[in-house]
């Protein structure tokens, strides 16, 4: 084939994979492109009339200047920490999980039950261990419904878990309005968690920032370390390989997705029982879908997950303080949120792949033959 007639088949533009970029080629990928996320936030303050060295400082500052917002700061790590370990258990064989925020409301529910209705029978050790429970297991349970219609008839499990968090949403709006409406209120709302069935603080947040860690050392080696991590890990590569090897992939897939929603089922009564102390619409705060960004930018590490976890954390902290000081509309706070991640994810890209232009770049193996 001549040179013109295999340029008039190339895209102009087309990526390619990379596979021979050092790993400090990388960071220095990940620092660039950090320094133009701070750059282009930049400019958006000072559009604002802000001077945008002064805002990121109060940004640190309102996460990280006090112990009383340093705790703040934790308790937002909390639940994104846990939700992103959830998700790249599915993730890493290939499930695409987007029903992380359905998951975390059905806990909350199911902690509820025990909460608002089993406070006075039960001391408070054991109303806490049947509320994790109860979150754990309906968790674990609607997580495993889009994995039976996946490994039974092969369904579309991103649309499938997108739509149960309609679901639990509809579910959650009819207690509240309804069986589960506060006694006297005039407005849907659902009663406070008595001071019984609320967890103890540590170090002034309650104790589930030990068991976050817990779980990501326990996540670590459950994904390296274990037979049914390895499984998990064949089956996401190629699920004909894992049958080949003897695999059963639709056990896999069933008992990794009710993992993953047992561990979103625990952050909706961790924060249900440790933050709120009651349930509303808003009890997810979005971690069911900001912890897909977690798992992403932590390329499913655990370890990782921590230092990305903490760094979202400290910027949506420190955007509700520079929206008090220099009165920032709360929509400007999150578009600097999302320049910021928008860059972090994008360099990633870059690490992966590169653009090549018709004429400019490496050839395939195929066109090398016949040149």
């Amino acid at each position: 084939m001549s040179q013109k007639q295999r340029k008039g088949r190339e895209p102009l533009i087309r990526m390619v994979k990379r596979d021979d970029l050092s790993t400090r080629r990388a960071w220095c990928y990940r620092g660039i492109a950090f320094v133009l996320a701070l750059i282009t936030g930049g400019l958006l303050i000072l559009a604002l009339g802000h001077n945008p060295f002064s805002v990121y400082r109060d940004m640190v500052v309102g996460a990280w200047g006090s112990a009383t917002v340093i705790r703040e700061t934790i308790k937002l790590t909390v639940p994104l920490l846990i939700t992103s370990l959830a998700l790249a258990l599915a993730f890493k064989m290939q499930f695409w999980n987007i029903g992380g925020e359905g998951q975390i409301m059905v806990g909350a529910m199911a902690a509820g039950l025990f909460g608002f209705f089993a406070a006075e029978i039960f001391s408070t050790p054991v109303l806490i261990g049947l509320m994790l429970v109860a979150g754990m297991i309906a968790g674990g349970i609607y997580g495993l419904i889009p994995a039976f219609f996946k490994a039974k008839w092969n369904t579309n499990e991103t649309l499938f878990t997108l739509m149960l968090n309609y679901v639990a949403l509809a579910f959650l709006k009819f207690l509240m309005n309804g069986p589960w409406k506060a006694p006297g209120s005039s407005f849907p709302k659902m009663p406070m968690l008595v001071p019984g069935g609320r967890l103890e603080q540590v170090l002034g947040v309650h104790w589930g920032w030990i068991l976050a860690l817990v779980l990501v050392v326990v996540a670590w080696f459950y994904f390296n370390k274990t037979k049914q991590g390895y499984e998990v890990t064949v089956v996401g590569k190629s699920q004909d390989t894992a049958r080949y090897a003897g695999i059963n992939v639709k056990r896999v897939i069933m008992r990794t997705m009710f993992i993953s929603g047992a561990l979103c089922g625990l952050v909706g009564m961790l924060q249900f029982a440790g933050a709120d102390y009651t349930i509303t619409e808003g009890i997810t705060g979005g971690v069911g879908f900001t912890a897909i960004m977690v798992a992403w930018l932590a390329k499913m590490n655990p370890y990782g997950m921590v230092v990305v976890s903490v760094f979202i954390a400290m910027l949506e902290r420190g955007s509700n303080t520079i929206q008090t000081i220099y009165k920032i509309p709360a929509s400007a706070s999150d578009l600097l949120i999302g320049i910021i991640l928008f860059f972090m994810l994008g360099c990633e890209f870059f690490i992966r792949y590169r653009i090549v232009v018709r004429g400019r770049g490496p050839r395939s193996r195929e066109e090398a033959g016949h040149a």
